[in-house]
């Protein structure tokens, strides 16, 4: 247990600081946050500018974080900066490129049998070609290999899809990946232990941005967070419990193509209370 939570306190410790120090970075080369001239502005939920560049900076040094920690073999470091950074990379591309005129897979897909390849249908299959990259540096054998991929491509789409209100997605990785980083700890993982901490550091790090309105992780750190974590969980969870945690994952995707994930936690009244905790007032 001492050297799991060693590896955790470092892993954390180093992905927050490097979160920081990127956000720093980009906000001051990139004309900062909400400047209506920088391509990496958009409106929030207000109408009000807000920036994406959390989205970059959280990629970047999430990623190489992840790949750097100590105590994992190569493969593990591998297939951490893989599912880090590609799946990161195509979520900016579809931050930067995308529309709004086809949404969720059923639309995205919907487009690609018709012939058209919209910027979401490029992600979907791209992030799904990554998730079963890395696993398959993690797995063993066919079968892990398919079941892990699944559940890191569906990991960081699903984080994405709480991208849509400030601090949310945040909030979401740290509730489901503390219990992670935690059995990972007592279980005395030091590898997965540092691998999960990461990402939550660097996530826990850029959360009074997310929550003062500032900025928004965007499709970019949405997906690189969950594909961290889902590459986390597979490290460190047996074959029953990989299985539970997909098909939870395939039905949660498959619930938002109906269901207004907003409209359930406004619904709700612990829920709507975690979603509003930290945020600003409605009529701020």
């Amino acid at each position: 247990m001492a050297r799991g939570l060693l590896y955790a306190l470092a892993g954390a410790a180093i992905g927050a600081a490097a979160a920081r120090a990127a956000y720093a970075a980009l906000t001051r080369t990139q004309g900062g946050g909400g400047d209506p001239a920088s391509r990496w502005t958009r409106k929030n939920h207000r109408g009000e500018p807000i920036t994406l560049l959390e989205g970059p900076a959280f990629v970047a040094w999430a990623s190489a974080a992840a790949a750097l920690a100590p105590g994992r073999p190569a493969r593990a470091r591998a297939a951490a900066l893989l599912a880090g950074a590609v799946s990161g990379a195509l979520g900016a591309y579809d931050d930067l490129y995308g529309t709004t005129s086809s949404k969720g897979f059923k639309g995205h897909l919907s487009a690609l049998a018709r012939g058209e390849v919209t910027s979401g249908a490029v992600k979907i299959l791209g992030i799904g070609a990554t998730g079963l990259a890395a696993a398959a540096l993690v797995s063993d054998g066919p079968a892990d290999t398919l079941v892990n991929g699944a559940v890191v491509a569906g990991a960081a789409n699903l984080a994405n899809l709480f991208d849509l209100r400030p601090g949310r997605a945040i909030k979401v990785g740290l509730l489901t990946g503390g219990p992670l980083l935690a059995a990972a700890v007592a279980g005395d993982s030091p590898a997965t232990a540092a691998l999960a901490a990461v990402p939550l550091g660097a996530a826990a790090a850029l959360l009074p941005d997310d929550l003062g309105e500032r900025a928004m992780l965007g499709d970019a750190g949405a997906n690189a967070l969950g594909a961290l974590l889902g590459l986390a969980a597979v490290t460190k969870l047996g074959r029953p419990g990989r299985l539970v945690l997909l098909g939870t994952v395939a039905a949660l995707t498959a619930a938002s193509e109906k269901i207004s994930f907003t409209k359930v936690i406004a619904g709700n009244k612990v829920l709507n209370r975690l979603d509003l905790l930290g945020r600003r007032p409605a009529d701020a």
